[in-house]
């Protein structure tokens, strides 16, 4: 199997890559469009700031390329942030594949926020043998609203999409990379997909 992580310079690269490694799979770090394109699925990682992120997709052709891509894609964090319509951050367009936007949390709760938190209302096969109110390990200041496309939600201020689905590509604000034993076994479902 030909596991690749797009490296476009906003990336938790290292931690995802010991995740796979703990389950036996190798992968391949690139920015290449003609190696994202042949991969069997494909890992959009994403740690920093959205409009800056969205300028490096630009630089390598990826804002073009992820969109088409036909085998599965997992959107992690901002990596699935980039995958929706808009963020607040920095203005940005996303890449349009998850029909919702992003928005900032308020100054009423405390952000970014960071942490364990539970995950319920699973709808995928992404959370096979995952139980609802699962903790997962989250940073962000920035959350999907609650859409049609939510295979999970989170509550932090109110009730938001902790995960996306669209077609062949999915999308979880929480990082499965640091999340133990749970997170791994979605890194396993995703796979298996």
């Amino acid at each position: 199997m030909n596991t690749v992580i797009i490296n476009y310079g906003a990336g938790n690269i290292k931690s995802l890559e010991f995740a796979f490694k703990r389950l036996g799979v190798e992968t391949i770090l690139s920015n290449d469009t003609e190696i994202i394109k042949t991969a069997d699925n494909i890992i959009f990682p994403g740690v920093g700031e959205a409009s800056s992120a969205m300028k490096m997709l630009k630089t390598n052709k990826l804002d073009t390329l992820i969109p088409q891509l036909k085998q599965p894609v997992l959107g992690i964090c901002l990596g699935m942030q980039l995958l929706c319509n808009y963020t607040e951050e920095g203005n940005t367009n996303g890449l349009g594949i998850f029909d919702v936007n992003v928005k900032r949390f308020s100054n009423k709760v405390k952000v970014p926020h960071i942490g364990w938190n539970t995950i319920k209302n699973l709808k995928s096969d992404l959370f096979k043998s995952i139980n609802e109110n699962e903790y997962m390990y989250l940073v962000h200041s920035y959350y999907a609203e609650k859409c049609y496309e939510a295979i999970s939600t989170s509550d932090y201020e109110f009730e938001y999409a902790s995960a996306l689905k669209h077609n062949n590509f999915y999308g979880v604000q929480f990082h499965p990379e640091k999340s133990s034993t749970a997170g791994e076994q979605l890194l396993k479902n995703f796979l298996e997909l």
